[in-house]
């Protein structure tokens, strides 16, 4: 069995505004890209087809350049075209209102394409969904606040678990737009088990400094011990899945794959920086003293 070791970090050469400045800047970065992503389409991020409406068709195309055979078989421009390597099949996904679905299987018959699978979704359902999965995720967010608040009672402690989350979350959203990655359904569920694994990590240093003996530096040692060994073996199982979905052609999977593993990056950041330097705060400078 693979052991792995945890560096001991000495944070005592390091005052809390040096702890706290890396993250704050990254989550700073990754709310001006959320924001101006907004700003320039409506929305936080690339909207998925079951958010937008839409076809989305599943072809299986033979001879020579498939691409170009999809291309000059239908009068709309796909939004995209992807090839599945695990049977070489290609997913077409067009937008609402640009061609109806009947068109679209009228095209591809006419042209010797195969239909596998087709998947259609009506803008008003996708408004709904997203709607939906929206107010999903901010009622998630905000029962993890309460409860927080309940268990810990005190300000500091409750607002560093919450803070971390927010920045756990946002900082994947942002670098979905920079991938190229949609929000669907899935990645919407990615970004929900974020929320645990952060508040799992933040609990458990929260607790071991505020409800375990020792003093600060040993109680925070502690918690690292457990902490990150458990994050680091999440990270690694989300870095092996996200291989193999993307080596068999599982896009949803490579999303949410890659998904957790930024989020999961930034979670031993901020548990790690940004709450333990509010916690030094309280501890030693904040109602505490």
């Amino acid at each position: 069995m693979v052991e792995i070791a945890v560096p001991e970090v000495d944070y005592t050469r390091y005052t809390n505004r040096q702890l706290v400045a890396v993250p704050l800047a990254v989550l700073a970065v990754a709310l001006l890209v959320i924001v101006g992503w907004y700003v320039m389409t409506g929305a936080p991020a690339n909207l998925g087809l079951e958010f937008t409406g839409g076809t989305e068709l599943r072809l299986d195309v033979e001879g020579e350049d498939p691409r170009g055979q999809i291309d000059e078989a239908f009068t709309a421009e796909p939004e995209s075209v992807q090839q599945v390597p695990e049977d070489e099949s290609f997913v077409v996904t067009f937008g609402e209102g640009e061609v109806t679905t009947t068109e679209l299987e009228q095209q591809a018959n006419e042209a010797g394409i195969d239909i596998l699978t087709i998947d259609a979704v009506s803008a008003s359902f996708g408004t709904d969904t997203g709607l939906l999965a929206v107010g999903g995720v901010a009622v998630a967010f905000v029962g993890m606040s309460l409860l927080i608040f309940g268990m810990f009672r005190t300000f500091v402690p409750s607002i560093a678990v919450v803070i971390s989350a927010f920045s756990d979350v946002m900082i994947p959203l942002a670098m979905m737009n920079l991938l190229g990655i949609n929000l669907t359904l899935g990645t919407v569920a990615a970004l929900l088990m974020l929320i645990g694994y952060s508040v799992d990590s933040d609990i458990l240093l929260n607790n071991s400094i505020l409800r375990r003996s020792g003093d600060f530096y040993e109680s925070t040692s502690r918690a690292m011990r457990t902490g990150v060994t458990m994050t680091l073996t999440s990270i690694a199982a989300m870095s092996v899945m996200t291989v193999l979905a993307f080596f068999f052609g599982i896009e949803i999977m490579t999303a949410i794959g890659l998904i957790l593993v930024i989020g999961l990056l930034a979670d031993l950041m901020n548990t790690y920086l940004l709450n333990v330097s509010l916690l030094r705060w309280y501890v030693y400078e904040g109602v505490k003293r």
